[in-house]
């Protein structure tokens, strides 16, 4: 018999995928199509929405990189590193997303403007992140240097925020006009990708668990590690 927490977990997917399947839906059938750059604006009703996630993302790295240097708890670690793993594919998809719209908007596939270069700067960031993990073997230690480059990290979030806002030269809009309908469409897509980006950090904390416990079950601590 399927546990609770199992039948949770699939409820969970099975209402972010017919999310998405509905945003989709409405992207195709009732959003109107852009008069100046045609149907390939649509990629902006994924783009901006995988944005925000991403900063989110980097925002809870941000807290549970704080949470272990004050509690020293390992569960705070395990949290920073699923959610910098997410932080690491939401930013691929922006940045993926981003070049078609360059391209078709300005022409080019890559420009240097501000905000374009501390995107690209925050997911190497936290490529660097997840690629170094591996390579400390001391948990503790691990755990530490992760939670201090975390906090550094960060400091690239809100200037991809305010860059084309505080820089007028930036090719990058602070903002694109949408009408009503645009702007539904676009609220509607903010929830399957919240959902989906959600339930990757909180499956990839529970897999960090596993493995942690694990680690320390061979180890024979029989626990989880320091402070749980």
């Amino acid at each position: 018999m399927p546990k609770p927490g199992n039948l949770a977990t699939v409820a969970y997917w099975l209402v972010a995928l017919a999310a998405l399947g509905a945003a989709a839906a409405m992207l195709a059938f009732y959003t109107p199509t852009e008069q100046t750059m045609g149907p390939i604006q649509k990629i902006f009703y994924l783009h901006m929405p995988a944005a925000v996630n991403t900063l989110l993302c980097g925002a809870v790295v941000f807290v549970a990189s704080l949470g272990f240097l004050w509690r020293r708890n390992l569960w705070w670690d395990d949290l920073a590193s699923a959610a910098a793993t997410v932080a690491v594919l939401l930013g691929l998809i922006v940045l993926a997303t981003g070049m078609i719209w360059a391209h078709q908007a300005w022409g080019v596939w890559w420009t240097w403007s501000p905000r374009l270069t501390f995107t690209l700067i925050l997911w190497l960031l936290y490529v660097v992140y997840v690629l170094v993990r591996p390579a400390i073997e001391s948990r503790d230690r691990r755990a530490l240097v992760c939670a201090v480059y975390g906090l550094v990290a960060f400091l690239d979030v809100p200037l991809v925020y305010l860059s084309a806002r505080l820089i007028p030269q930036d090719i990058h809009p602070a903002s694109i006009g949408l009408d009503g309908s645009m702007k539904l469409t676009l609220a509607v897509w903010f929830v399957p990708v919240t959902l989906i980006a959600c339930g990757l950090v909180a499956a990839r904390y529970r897999r960090n668990r596993r493995e942690r416990i694990d680690e320390a079950s061979r180890a024979g601590q029989g626990g989880a590690g320091m402070g749980g």
